[in-house]
């Protein structure tokens, strides 16, 4: 490049130079970005803000200096965070010159917990928590009790200074640096509280936090750290709620809560260290990093038990920080797991010489486990904190459960023996019928390829393969004839199903193989089930249910939906699973006015009452007595096709997947083996039941 180049392309004649560049200096860029920090703006990045504020009172009782935590959730929308810790340091910091709490929330990066010397095991590690709430608080409040005395400071978007009046966001504020006394108090009394209003120019509007949420995860921390007391108060409802929670068991009462199933064997706990050697940069004298060795000591802590049920539960945590994604410490367990399962299945002879290992899917049937693990300075994968990064917790975890699992099935104390042998058959058994169902999958793909005939007979296919296609599960043969007629036979495929199907929560992989109407519609939308489900080797764009608009019609959407959910569950996940929605009336007019139909449909018993003062007012008549239909088979073909088929027309109800837990519990509910919690969700209900919809 010549320099008469050069001297041209830093001219302004692109529009582009040094004078376009933008530099976003302290909390700013927490307010230009603040996804990148609390992930989103919506109601989990607000709650994610009320985590940080809790999580640093978390670490003053990992620490062992915090017995109790108060939080309260406003009326005014505001979210209050108390502790009985140390309180944040007030006196004035040596480099910055800032009061130690003005340091902490309005410097990126600034905190007690980087050196090991305040917190050996935290879970706010990055620096940015107290200041990114700060940042994105219309006011925030801090008061800390040390020293004989209160001391207060408040913040506007996170600006230091004062308000004119006290719990309110929008008032007069003047900036002002330092921290002030607002009252005195016995020497002995520490602690930290801060309240905080989010910031709704930054949030959206209607983003709020659940109070279930909030519930779960405080009674989730008083399970985590034994003898810590949280008290939680809700003032946003009619009615003040107001919870305790404190666990002095610890994680293996924890274990027993989350397992739902009856227990094969007592909650088994592990517990041991291990030391790691880390390379970290560290600032020298000059303010250089300087990548210097650092000794780390990791606790490991796990609690499991086996139960007879089928569902996997596995929590992890990292000094109480939830890692919903796993990490290293979790593939540390699963390796160990695993090992020690297949050497006690050889050694007790339930696996023979011959006989495949177990494998991962086959050990966690069933099993209920905490896994949690205590280190300085965790290397996380985000802000976020959901996986843990640091790969000597894989080495060390492993090595604990694997000694320790051993010696409890090497040496089992009285009245484990016999449990431990049945969670070892249980586990056999699982491999077996996975074998089994592979074995069963494996014939019938050797089938296929021999076959030209391989899809059911009873199957009425289309002629397109694109994303198009459409496959209808109809109840029952009468409804099938009908549909024949009505469908567009380019891409709409039909599948009879007679009667109602397996109930899959409650049934085995291999006895759901064994049922004939399960296996057709695995076969027809040909993409496999459970973990081999391959999504997009679908014959079909999308799936829709097709049933009586009756209870039984519903009981069978409930059954096919249980069967996507557990076998087909990426089909929910991309929303290609749909329920139809038939008329439940319809109306024939006498005389219709020009233009207007002989006939109107009407979805529900709301709907058709509307319609018929609507016609009684404009002085319509129409043939009494209305038409009900009860099922499809009722209904014409070219009735069928307008009112459910026809994609101009029709209606079609989305089957999605918003809170993946709550879809577990209600399957597990309504669909699953317990009887007693069925029964009492029925009674509950029955109370509110409108008696005059029921058909008799």
């Amino acid at each position: 490049m010549t320099a008469a180049t050069a001297e041209a392309t830093t001219d302004d004649s692109h529009g582009y130079s040094a004078r376009h560049l933008s530099v976003l200096e302290g909390l700013e860029a927490v307010r230009k970005r603040p996804g990148m920090y609390i992930g989103s703006t919506d109601s989990r990045g607000l709650a994610h803000c009320l985590w940080e504020i809790v999580d640093n009172c978390v670490d003053e009782a990992l620490a062992g200096y915090c017995s109790h935590i108060n939080v309260v959730l406003h009326a005014d929308g505001s979210f209050e965070v108390g502790d009985n810790g140390r309180g944040i340091p007030v006196d004035i910091h040596p480099k910055t010159k800032l009061s130690g709490v003005e340091l902490v929330m309005t410097r990126l990066h600034a905190g007690g917990k980087f050196g090991g010397v305040s917190y050996t095991a935290s879970g706010g590690l990055h620096g940015v928590g107290a200041s990114v709430v700060n940042a994105l608080s219309a006011r925030l409040d801090v008061e800390v009790d040390s020293n004989g005395a209160t001391h207060a400071i408040s913040f506007r978007r996170g600006l230091p200074g004062e308000f004119a009046e006290a719990g309110r966001p929008n008032a007069r504020f003047k900036k002002r640096s330092g921290v002030h006394q607002v009252r005195k108090v016995a020497r002995t009394t520490t602690g930290t509280r801060v309240r905080f209003w989010p910031d709704m120019q930054i949030f959206l509007k209607g983003a709020t936090v659940d109070q279930a949420q909030v519930l779960d995860r405080m009674r989730q921390t008083a399970f985590l750290i034994p003898g810590l007391t949280i008290d939680v108060r809700d003032e946003r409802g009619e009615e003040v709620l107001e919870e305790t929670f404190r666990f002095d068991g610890g994680i293996s009462e924890f274990c027993t809560y989350l397992a739902k199933d009856a227990e094969l064997v007592d909650v088994l706990r592990i517990q041991g260290r291990g030391h790691f050697t880390e390379t970290v940069p560290v600032l020298d004298d000059q303010g250089h990093l300087v990548p210097t060795d650092v000794e780390r000591d990791l606790e490991v802590d796990v609690a499991l038990r086996w139960g007879s049920g089928y569902d996997t539960i596995t929590k992890s945590f990292v000094n109480v920080i939830a890692t919903p994604k796993g990490g290293t410490h979790v593939r540390g367990f699963d390796r160990a797991l695993i090992r020690v399962i297949n050497d006690q299945l050889r050694a007790t002879k339930l696996l023979k010489n011959g006989d495949e290992d177990v494998i991962k899917d086959d050990v966690l049937e069933g099993l209920t486990a905490v896994v949690t693990v205590r280190l300085p300075e965790p290397q996380f994968e985000g802000q976020t904190k959901e996986v843990l990064g640091t790969s000597a917790a894989a080495r060390i975890v492993s090595q604990v459960v694997g000694r320790e699992l051993k010696a409890i099935f090497d040496n089992p104390s009285r009245g484990r023996k016999q449990p431990l042998r049945a969670v070892l058959e249980k586990i056999v058994g699982a491999a077996k019928t996975r074998i089994a169902a592979r074995t069963q999958r494996d014939n019938q793909r050797r089938k296929n390829a021999l076959e030209n005939s391989a899809l059911p007979a009873k199957l009425v296919d289309c002629r397109t393969t694109d994303d198009r296609s459409e496959l209808f599960i109809v109840e029952g043969d009468s409804a099938l004839g009908t549909a024949k007629l009505a469908r567009d036979s380019e891409f709409q495929a039909l599948l009879p199903i007679r009667g109602k199907i397996l109930n899959v929560q409650k049934a085995s992989v291999a006895d759901m193989l064994k049922n004939a109407e399960c296996a057709a519609i695995i076969q027809v939308i040909g993409a496999g089930s459970g973990r081999t489900f391959d999504l997009d080797s679908a014959r079909y764009g999308r799936i829709i249910l097709m049933a009586d608009a009756d209870v039984d019609g519903s009981h069978i959407r409930c059954l096919l939906l249980t069967l996507m959910y557990r076998y087909m569950h990426p089909m929910l996940e991309a929303g290609r699973v749909f329920a139809a929605v038939p008329p439940l009336h319809r109306i024939e007019l006498i005389k219709p006015r020009k233009g207007q139909d002989k006939y109107v449909y009407c979805y529900s018993d709301a709907e058709l009452r509307k319609k018929l003062v609507e016609f009684e007012r404009r002085g319509m008549r129409w043939k009494e007595p209305v038409q009900r239909y009860k099922g499809l088979g009722e209904m014409d073909a070219d009735q069928l096709a307008e009112t459910t088929m026809d994609p101009r027309h029709r209606i079609l109800r989305r089957i999605r997947i918003e809170d993946a837990e709550d879809a577990a519990k209600i399957f597990d509910l309504l669909m699953g083996s317990e009887v007693a919690p069925r029964r009492e969700f029925i009674t509950a209900g029955a109370a509110e039941l409108d008696i005059e919809r029921i058909d008799t």
